[in-house]
């Protein structure tokens, strides 16, 4: 109770919504079951649950008010006003929103969530836009946001150290999100600004789809500055589009990705750890999404085996491919789908005769590329454990890819993996395949693989049994792919790219085995090729001869923009001998050939030579317009040239200004360049 001269009543009263009572602690119930049908079902054991609001009983203990004046929020809220430059006060509902958002924000990112476009990441991304956003309205423009983590970490990371051994992590996720969308939200607001300016009290759902689809703006930011304005969204309109642009999507499908197959009988039995080739009887036969008796000759479907040494895909591993076949009846397959948990469907081509429900056929995948993906799978756990102990066990895996060519693997970490850490990362890799040690697995209790130390993916879902990988004492992770024997096999692991694939999120690309040393041979036969072209005598000298090369190519654009600068003062000079008397004035309004630099460097020549010049210079570059204003300074009380610039770039769609004795600009409609210097001159006399 905060009072009798707080408005308010107790819960269930006619005054409930007011503030003067606030639940710190709730009962629920539960009493029933509601099941699918909606019917409701007694629980054999009813319970109370029980929860209590930890802030709001610190408010209680702190004689205040709300929870946003606990000693918390105080200090952040303080904090939030320091880096926006708001002034403090209990008000400003924008100082609460940013300074509650920079903890949900930062504990999410301290659990391995990341901004992105789906699920988790999207949640985040939306609450750190909300925040900047806010700061935009308090008039902060620049990135603030991240600058709040060390208040934060100052206030909880002694009860949450996590915190404080991720502050790095997330300070430089928020960063990099807030610049991301400083420039989505400038260029979604222009468009929303102008669709508002139009006066309608309803936004067009078409406007709405459009900033989202195209420019990356939230929906519900739009829906923030819609309610702020009293402005009605048209959300019915917003659903078509989006309903338009699933349908899209879904016809950009192909018909075998992870297609839910119409499919009632036993579950496929996988002999592929062990066995590369099994005896089977065909169970399932589909043709174009559709259950059939038979397949024939150039018949395009799938098929369903009970035993099957094909892997389906999964855990970042591509399906095996191979064959289907009864004598001259052959299928093959292009790929391994799971259609449902416990059901592979193998994916393909009846390439000749037939195939039909029940047959006894032989099933067998393709060797060498099973062999492939093997060493690039096994070869991706060794590098995972091998970037955390490099780069740090904030390192989590965000994706992977692994095919027969190489294995694609994401990662969480803040900047871009150096050369000297790839190549700590390589030596430890290709130290493990050097020890040759064996590739174990087994099936065991989450509980005894914990025990192991095995490593787990966040927000992965794992069964009460799962399969445990092990390579000696190099990596131990759960797995249920196919690997290799021992590391050895691998033969050679290389990192062939790194590279920034979200905020956050580093792509590394590797290959091992054959594609290895063919890349190896590639690369030095590349650098012969460089010899060769620069006539170095050996490798250490080719980087001197580029460099060389990149020095003399330096000093030639220096001397040719030079002579160019040259050539256009000479030709600036007979301007102003051509110049259009007006009195008090000299103009001089043209389309010449230069660049920007140029340009200015002409104007001034002008401007220099005589006390009457008024110019304004145009050239256009790749469909681009530059345009440079300069007038002498016995006129600049008259005429601008920050204003004459202005209204010529106002022409050809642009905008600019600067001094009143020299301003520039630029544009992107060259059509209009003649027609804008046709008016300058009317333009100029009305100010003189």
């Amino acid at each position: 109770d905060h009072g009798e001269e707080i408005w308010g009543g107790i819960p269930g009263s006619p005054e409930e919504d007011g503030d003067r009572w606030i639940e710190i602690w709730n009962c629920v119930f539960m009493q029933f079951n509601r099941d699918e049908q909606g019917n409701m079902n007694p629980l054999p054991k009813p319970s109370v649950d029980t929860g209590m609001g930890l802030e709001r009983m610190a408010a209680v203990m702190q004689h205040v008010h709300s929870n946003y004046e606990i000693d918390l929020f105080q200090d952040l809220l303080k904090a939030v006003a320091r880096e926006t430059g708001a002034p403090f006060s209990m008000e400003e509902p924008s100082l609460k929103v940013i300074a509650d958002h920079i903890r949900s924000c930062s504990f999410l990112i301290a659990d391995g969530v990341l901004p992105s476009n789906e699920g988790r990441g999207y949640v985040l991304r939306r609450i750190i836009r909300r925040a900047v956003r806010h700061g935009y309205k308090l008039g902060q423009s620049k990135p603030f946001f991240h600058k709040l983590v060390a208040d934060l970490v100052k206030e909880m990371g002694d009860a949450y150290p996590e915190l404080k051994e991720k502050q790095v992590q997330i300070e430089e996720a928020l960063k990099n999100e807030e610049s991301r969308f400083a420039q989505t939200l400038e260029t979604g607001m222009a468009l929303l600004e102008n669709a508002l300016a139009k006066g309608s009290k309803k936004l067009d759902g078409e406007i709405i789809f459009k900033l989202y689809d195209t420019y990356g703006f939230p929906y519900d930011l739009t829906a923030d500055i819609c309610r702020e304005r009293n402005i009605e969204l048209d959300e019915a309109g917003f659903e078509r589009e989006m309903e338009a642009q699933r349908a899209r999507a879904r016809a950009a499908q192909s018909f075998k990705a992870n297609a839910q197959l119409p499919y009632e009988g036993q579950d496929t039995e996988f002999k592929g750890y062990s066995e590369r080739q099994t005896e089977s009887k065909v169970l399932a036969l589909y043709k174009d999404g559709e259950q059939v008796n038979e397949l024939n000759e150039g018949d395009e479907g799938a098929v369903v085996i009970d035993f099957t040494p094909f892997y389906a895909e999964s855990g970042g591993q591509v399906g095996d491919v191979g064959y289907i076949f009864a004598g001259e009846n052959r299928f093959e397959v292009h790929d391994t789908q799971k259609i449902k948990a416990a059901v592979f469907g193998q994916f393909g081509v009846q390439t000749s005769g037939r195939l039909k429900v029940g047959d006894s056929v032989t099933a067998k995948v393709d060797d060498e590329i099973r062999n492939a993906n093997m060493r690039n799978h096994s070869a991706t756990h060794l590098m995972h454990k091998a970037l955390r102990d490099v780069l740090g066990e904030h390192v989590e895996q965000k994706g992977s890819l692994v095919t027969a060519e190489s294995t694609r693997f994401d990662i969480s970490h803040p900047q871009a993996v150096t050369a000297e850490e790839i190549a700590e990362v390589e030596r430890r890799v290709n130290e493990a395949i050097l020890a040759n040690v064996a590739v174990n697995a087994a099936i065991m209790s989450m509980e005894d693989a914990q025990k192991t130390g095995a490593m787990m993916l966040f927000g992965e879902k794992y069964g009460d049994e799962v399969r445990v990988l092990q390579m000696g004492g190099f990596s131990t992770e759960l797995c249920g792919g196919t690997h290799v024997s021992r590391t050895g096999d691998i033969g050679l692991f290389k990192i062939i790219s790194e590279g920034g694939i979200a905020a956050g999120v580093r792509r590394i690309e590797a290959i091992t085995g054959l594609n290895a040393l063919k890349w190896a041979q590639e690369q030095e036969r590349l650098v012969k090729d460089i010899i060769a072209e620069t006539k170095a005598q050996t490798e250490k000298d080719v980087l001197a001869k580029i460099q060389a090369g990149a020095t003399h190519a330096k000093a030639l654009e220096k001397e040719l923009a030079r002579a160019k600068a040259e050539l256009a003062v000479h030709a600036g000079a007979k301007l102003l001998d051509d110049a259009k008397d007006l009195g008090s004035a000299k103009l001089v309004a043209a389309q010449i050939e230069a660049d920007a630099a140029a340009l200015r460097e002409i104007v001034t020549d002008l401007t220099g030579k005589s006390e009457q010049a008024i110019v304004l210079l145009a050239a256009v570059n790749d469909g681009k317009v530059s345009l440079c204003a300069g007038v002498s300074k016995p006129l600049t009380g008259k005429v601008k040239a920050g204003d004459l610039v202005k209204f010529a770039a106002e022409q050809v769609g642009g905008k600019g200004g600067g001094r009143p004795d020299l301003a520039q600009a630029g544009g992107t409609d060259a059509s209009q360049v003649g027609t804008m210097l046709d008016s300058v001159e009317s333009w100029v006399r009305e100010k003189l």
